[in-house]
C-alpha cells in the first residue's frame, strides 16, 4: 500500500518558485521509515522547493523551539550541502508568498508525540501541540530529504535545491514507549560513541535510551559514597577469547563513566526527547560490585570481576541486613543522576544455590515466613521480597522499577513493570496480573543475535537468527489478550549485549537496518504496515546511514524474504 506521490507539478511553477537559485533540483519522497499515519497528495498545489531563499521561522516559546529548528538547520545542512537560516517569531500566515518552514506550537488534543505536516508552494508547516511532536515532524521532513550522497554533480555545485511534494501528513505513534538497549558492561564505549547511538534513536523515532550500566564483568558508574565500585568492580583482570571458556587473554580491561559523564548523556538524550532508563542489576548480575564489596555475598568471597560471558553464582546474600541499605544508597544517586520515570533494576538470573546453603538468607526465609508452594521456591519468594523492597523505596522517591520477567517469579511487586525478554509470555501474565510490560522477546528483539543464515561470512555472535524480516513481522499484542489486558502494553523494546561486540562500529553493524524495522513495529499502526513497501523504503535510509558513516549489514536485507507466523 505504498502511498503514490506527484513528484512534480508544473515546470513553469518549479521554475518560478525558484528562479534566482540555478543549482540542481532534487525529488525528494515522502517514502520514509516509519511510515507516516496519513499521507495525502494535495492535487492542486505545486511543489515546495527549499533552495537559498528559504528560511526556518520557529514560534518562540521554549529554548526547545530554536534547539529545534538548529536541529533542523544541521539536518538540511548534512543533506543539502548549505545551511538555511533560522529566524524566531512567525508573522506568515498560511498560503502567503514567503518562502519558509514553520515550526509552529499549538493547543490541541491530539497526542503528545503527534504533529501535522503541511507542504505547498511556498510553505512547509510542522505544527504539534508538544516540542516532541514538532522534533518528530521534523525528522519526517528531514529523511524526505535524503536523496542524494557525495554526488560531484551537487557538490561541486555548491548543495542542490530540493522539490517537495505538496502533501498533507498527520502522525502520531502507535506506543508510547519506543526503546533500545546497549549494554556497556561486556565492552565498554566512550561518550560520543553513547551519543551517536542516542542519535541513531533520534532517526528511527525513538524516545527510550535503556543504558545497562552494571553487571558480573564490569561496574560502569560512578557511586560516590561507594567508590570502589569502579576502582576495583569496573575492572577485569581478563576476557574469555572468542567461545573458549577456559580461556583468558590476560588483558586488563576497564571502563566506567562519571557521575558528570553520565549527566552528559541525560542531558543530550532528552534535547532529543529521548529518556534514558539506568539499569542497575540486583540481586544477581553483581559479582562487578561483590568484587568491590565482598561482605555483600554469601560466602564472603574474594571475588573477581568475572572475564567470561555467563551467569555467576555468587549474588548480593538477602540475609545481610546491609544490602538492601547497599543498593538504595546506589539508587540514591542513581535518581538524582537519571530523573526518567523509571528506574530498570534487573531483576533476571539470579541463581538461588548460594541462598539454599546460606546460613543468613535461610533465616531470613525463616523469619518472614517464606514457604514452597507448588508454583514458587522460598528462594524465588525471598526474591520476591528483595524485589519489593527496592519497588517501594523507588516508588516512595518518585520512580517506577522496571524488571525482567523472572520479577514474576515468586509474586511481583505492586508497581513493578515487567520487560518481557524470554518470550511473549512474561507480557502477557503480567497483563492478566494488570500489569504495565515492555516487550523485548529474543525470538524478535535480540539485535546481537545473528542477521544472516550464512554466519561464516558474519562478524562472531553470541547465536540465534533475526533477520530484518522477522524484526518487522513482530507483533507485540497477542491475540490471546482481551482488550483491556492489551491497554497494559507499554511498547516494545530490542537490546544489544555486547559480549562478542568489541567495538562501536560492530554496535551499529549489529544494529542497522533492524533498527529501521523495529521502529516501524514502534510507530505504526498495523494497518500502516507492509514489509514489501518497508523493503522499498529501506534504500531511501541506508543512504542516510551512510551519510553519517555509520557502519551496518548490507547483506541483511539482500537476503531472500522469508516471513515466519508469530505463535501466539
Amino acid at each position: 500500500m505504498k502511498t503514490t506521490l506527484s513528484i512534480f507539478a508544473a515546470t513553469a511553477a518549479l521554475l518560478l518558485s525558484s528562479c534566482s537559485d540555478n543549482r540542481p533540483i532534487v525529488e525528494a519522497s515522502f517514502d520514509i521509515i516509519p511510515c507516516p499515519q496519513s499521507i495525502e497528495p494535495i492535487a492542486d498545489r505545486a511543489n515546495y522547493v527549499i533552495d537559498r531563499n528559504t528560511v526556518i521561522h520557529y514560534t518562540p516559546e521554549t529554548s526547545e523551539m530554536e534547539r529545534h529548528a538548529r536541529f533542523l538547520q544541521q539536518y538540511a545542512a548534512d543533506i543539502l550541502g548549505y545551511q538555511i537560516p533560522i529566524k524566531a517569531g512567525i508573522a506568515i500566515k498560511p498560503n502567503s508568498a514567503n518562502n519558509g518552514i514553520l515550526l509552529k506550537l499549538e493547543k490541541g488534543d491530539a497526542e503528545s508525540e503527534a504533529y501535522d505536516m503541511l507542504v505547498s508552494s511556498d510553505q512547509i508547516w510542522i505544527t504539534a501541540n508538544s516540542t516532541a511532536g514538532i522534533f518528530y515532524g521534523i525528522q519526517t521532513l528531514r529523511k524526505a530529504l535524503a536523496t542524494t550522497l557525495n554526488n560531484e554533480q551537487f557538490t561541486n555545485n555548491g548543495g542542490f535545491r530540493v522539490s517537495l511534494p505538496a502533501v498533507h501528513i498527520t502522525d502520531a505513534p502507535r506506543f508510547a514507549y519506543r526503546g533500545m538497549h546497549l549494554d556497556v558492561c561486556r565492552h565498554f564505549f566512550p561518550l560520543d560513541s553513547v551519543k551517536a547511538y542516542i542519535d541513531m534513536l533520534a532517526l528511527h523515532d525513538m524516545n527510550t535510551f535503556h543504558w545497562h550500566l552494571t553487571d558480573d564483568q564490569g561496574w560502569r558508574i560512578e557511586i560516590k559514597q561507594y567508590p570502589e565500585l569502579t576502582t576495583i568492580g569496573s575492572v577485569r583482570k581478563g576476557t574469555m577469547i572468542a567461545r573458549d571458556f577456559s580461556s583468558n587473554d590476560s588483558i586488563p580491561y576497564s571502563g566506567y563513566y562519571t557521575q558528570d559523564e553520565a549527566r552528559e548523556i541525560v542531558r543530550y538524550a532528552a534535547e532529543r526527547h529521548i529518556e534514558v532508563i539506568p539499569e542497575i542489576e540486583m540481586p544477581g548480575h553483581m559479582q562487578g560490585a561483590l568484587a568491590a564489596y565482598p561482605q555483600l555475598g554469601c560466602t564472603g568471597g574474594p571475588y573477581d570481576v568475572i572475564g567470561w560471558w555467563g551467569i555467576s553464582d555468587d549474588v548480593l546474600c538477602m540475609g545481610n541486613p546491609e544490602v538492601v541499605k547497599f543498593c538504595t544508597n546506589i539508587l540514591d544517586e542513581i535518581m538524582e543522576i537519571f530523573p526518567s520515570k523509571y528506574i530498570h533494576i534487573g531483576g533476571d538470573e539470579c541463581p538461588k544455590v548460594r541462598w539454599e546453603k546460606c546460613p543468613k538468607c535461610q533465616a531470613k526465609v525463616r523469619e518472614l515466613g517464606l514457604k514452597k508452594d507448588k508454583q514458587f521456591t522460598a528462594e524465588q519468594k525471598l526474591q520476591s521480597w528483595f524485589t519489593r523492597q527496592i519497588d517501594d523505596y523507588l516508588t516512595a522517591h518518585g520512580h517506577l522499577a522496571i524488571g525482567w520477567d523472572e520479577i514474576l517469579e515468586g509474586g511481583i511487586s505492586d508497581n513493578a513493570i515487567v520487560m518481557s525478554w524470554r518470550g511473549i509470555e512474561g507480557g502477557i501474565e503480567a497483563a492478566r496480573q494488570h500489569h504495565h510490560f515492555i516487550m523485548v522477546p529474543t525470538s524478535y528483539c535480540y539485535f546481537d543475535y545473528y542477521q544472516r543464515r550464512d554466519r561464516s561470512a558474519e562478524p562472531l555472535a553470541i547465536g540465534g537468527y533475526v533477520p530484518i524480516e522477522k524484526v518487522y513481522g513482530f507483533n507485540p499484542l497477542p491475540e490471546v489478550l482481551t482488550e483491556e489486558e492489551r491497554q497494559y502494553i507499554m511498547g516494545v523494546q530490542a537490546n544489544i549485549w555486547t559480549e562478542y561486540i568489541h567495538t562501536f562500529n560492530h554496535v551499529q553493524y549489529m544494529a542497522l537496518p533492524r533498527m529501521a524495522a523495529l521502529c516501524e513495529v514502534q510507530w505504526c499502526q498495523p494497518e500502516r504496515k507492509e514489509y514489501s513497501r518497508f523493503f522499498g523504503d529501506l534504500g531511501h535510509m541506508t543512504d542516510l546511514y551512510d551519510l553519517y558513516g555509520w557502519r551496518w549489514c548490507r547483506q541483511a536485507y539482500e537476503e531472500p524474504m522469508v516471513i515466519e507466523e508469530q505463535a501466539q
